[in-house]
């Protein structure tokens, strides 16, 4: 895969210059001590600290590493069946964790983008054998044409036109959005975003294979509070001491139209 400059205008090939990445304009990124790169521009951000924070790195992570999450994992291990020859790109990967995974299980060549610093940072440290770089693929996603057999965005936002450029023409496409049932103990039943988000690929994929992953999990308070940093909107209703807790994604395979 060829990482592409994301200073305005340029998209030159970054070449590895010692510890930085480099342009033939002379545009340089610094390689951090964790092993990942900050691509991400003055203008590609809304704030000075976007995407998650550092305690809501840390929930997910808790989250995680609980098990609470892993049937979700492995319905996406069975739909991909992802082997050693492939290349994938997670766009929004947050912490790392689908993509760390199903990359260490199956030996696959590993790329990682966030907008999120601590989430990078939380992914580098953990996964180091996969590529890692903050920068914003909801504008640009910074790799050349027709890097990736695999792209994958697990319930983060999505980028048809980027995500067909940087896919090879017989690629596959994953994109995994909240079910209705997802966190209905918590926030009651959620819409169906399956339509929307077929429609919304449409001009630049077709809609292959559609399943449904679901986990139940047992929480205690502490894992109640971490759940809250799995969503982007305030929960309607306070959370009592411990519940059961239903998680489920609705799984769409899409190939190059």
């Amino acid at each position: 895969m060829t990482l592409l400059c994301t200073v305005r205008g340029c998209r030159l090939p970054l070449a590895q210059q010692g510890a930085r990445l480099q342009c033939a304009r002379g545009h340089s990124f610094d390689v951090s001590r964790h092993g990942y790169v900050n691509l991400l521009q003055p203008q590609d951000r809304r704030s000075r600290q976007p995407g998650d924070t550092r305690e809501a790195v840390a929930g997910r992570r808790r989250l995680h590493d609980s098990g609470a999450t892993r049937p979700l994992l492995e319905a996406i291990g069975e739909v991909l069946t992802l082997g050693a020859d492939d290349v994938v790109l997670d766009a929004g990967c947050g912490e790392g964790y689908y993509l760390g995974e199903l990359a260490a299980r199956s030996g696959c060549a590993a790329a990682g983008v966030d907008i999120s610093v601590p989430a990078i940072e939380a992914a580098a440290r953990r996964y180091p054998s996969a590529h890692w770089m903050v920068a914003n693929a909801d504008r640009f996603a910074p790799f050349a044409d027709a890097s990736f057999t695999v792209v994958q965005s697990i319930t983060a936002r999505m980028n048809p036109g980027e995500f067909r450029r940087v896919l090879r023409s017989n690629g596959r496409l994953l994109v995994a959005v909240p079910a209705t049932d997802d966190l209905r103990e918590i926030r009651g039943e959620g819409r169906d975003r399956v339509e929307r988000t077929v429609a919304d690929f449409a001009p630049n994929f077709r809609l292959e294979d559609r399943r449904q992953a679901t986990a139940h999990a047992d929480l205690e308070a502490s894992m109640i509070q971490d759940v809250r940093h799995l969503i982007y909107r305030p929960l309607t209703a306070e959370a009592p001491e411990a519940m059961r807790v239903t998680f489920s994604l609705d799984l769409l395979l899409f190939r190059p139209a």
